[in-house]
């Protein structure tokens, strides 16, 4: 499967380039012996994709013998930080940290790196802080090809953009990566955005009311809706629904949930972006162990994350309609046929 390839190849790279941060006079431990004890700290496990990643860390740690201690903090700051804390005082070598807010997170680094732990930025990035890697992917390109899908198929229009958490940096770098492909349609005056608004907490009836709310300003001419991700995609077309144009309005989504998937062959949703999980939660765990032994890892990419440029590790993703759906997601193994199709 093309998935498992990718993480076998990302498995095989991660051996040079990022160093885990040096430990001063009063960080310094001793050696430890016995297995690599990570630290996976989550934002949450609300959507499928999440529960996905939290699977696919588990079975990495498992398989390379490493202790792994998971918390999850349900999208609370102040107990994602304590929880991070916890993990610290009980001894984790490493942590690997998914923020549920990028610029409160830095605050974790900055705890890690006191007792010489160094810490990875999973999926989303961490702002402002000194992030031994960064590992993710390609979040730009990924809002890049939303609006290269959209502009592609629904070339005039009116628009309506539905971002993420505006706490989640990955919200603003979609955002990035939409307009720039979006702003040269709006300046030739091809398309109109007549909503640009971000669903607090990536919640599916912030999206459902930014959705009714476009309707009822434009008089339910809407031509495309650019959701940044699954969930917000199904509160739009709900909307849609509601008025009748569910299958009629171009809508975009990310992730490859089951149910958005459902949606695409069904008719309501148009495209998804499929990222596959695999390579991303089995590279973290191969650089976290790397890291947490002092050796180097490899990265192709940097991001600058307002105080550094992270070194990076971005895995490409993919577009998916419904002309090629049997031949990613399904044949991947991501999904089922039944799954999909309730056959």
């Amino acid at each position: 499967m093309r998935k498992f390839a990718l993480c076998c190849l990302l498995s095989a790279v991660l051996f040079s380039c990022v160093n885990a941060p040096q430990e001063t006079a009063t960080t310094a431990q001793a050696p430890r012996s016995g297995p690599v004890r990570i630290g996976f700290s989550m934002d949450t496990l609300k959507e499928e994709r999440w529960q996905r990643d939290k699977a696919l860390v588990e079975q990495r740690a498992k398989e390379l013998g490493a202790v792994l201690d998971v918390q999850v903090a349900n999208g609370d700051d102040a107990e994602q930080t304590k929880q991070a804390d916890n993990m610290l005082t009980k001894g984790v070598d490493v942590l690997i940290v998914a923020p549920h807010n990028g610029e409160i997170a830095a605050s974790i680094v900055e705890a890690a790196h006191r007792k010489g732990v160094p810490v990875i930025s999973y999926d989303r990035l961490i702002r402002n802080a000194d992030v031994d890697l960064y590992i993710s992917h390609q979040v730009v390109r990924i809002g890049q090809m939303q609006a290269e899908y959209a502009l592609q198929h629904m070339p005039k229009g009116n628009y309506v953009l539905i971002g993420g958490s505006p706490t989640d940096y990955n919200a603003v770098l979609l955002r990035k990566g939409q307009m720039e492909i979006l702003e040269p349609a709006v300046k030739r005056g091809d398309i109109k955005i007549i909503s640009d608004q971000y669903a607090r907490e990536w919640k599916a009836e912030e999206a459902l009311r930014i959705t009714e709310d476009a309707l009822t300003k434009s008089g339910n001419k809407i031509d495309a809706i650019v959701a940044s991700n699954d969930g917000t995609a199904g509160g739009a077309i709900s909307a849609l629904e509601a008025a009748g144009l569910a299958g009629k309005v171009l809508v975009t989504g990310q992730d490859a949930q089951k149910d958005a998937v459902q949606r695409i062959v069904k008719g309501t949703q148009t495209m998804t972006i499929y990222k596959s999980i695999t390579p991303l939660a089995f590279g973290a765990v191969d650089a976290a162990i790397r890291l947490a032994k002092k050796e180097p890892v490899e990265t192709h990419d940097k991001i600058n994350n307002g105080k550094k440029d992270v070194p990076a590790i971005l895995i490409p993703p993919m577009s998916v309609d419904k002309s090629n759906v049997d031949a990613t997601i399904i044949k991947d193994g991501y999904h089922s046929h039944a799954d999909i199709y309730g056959q």
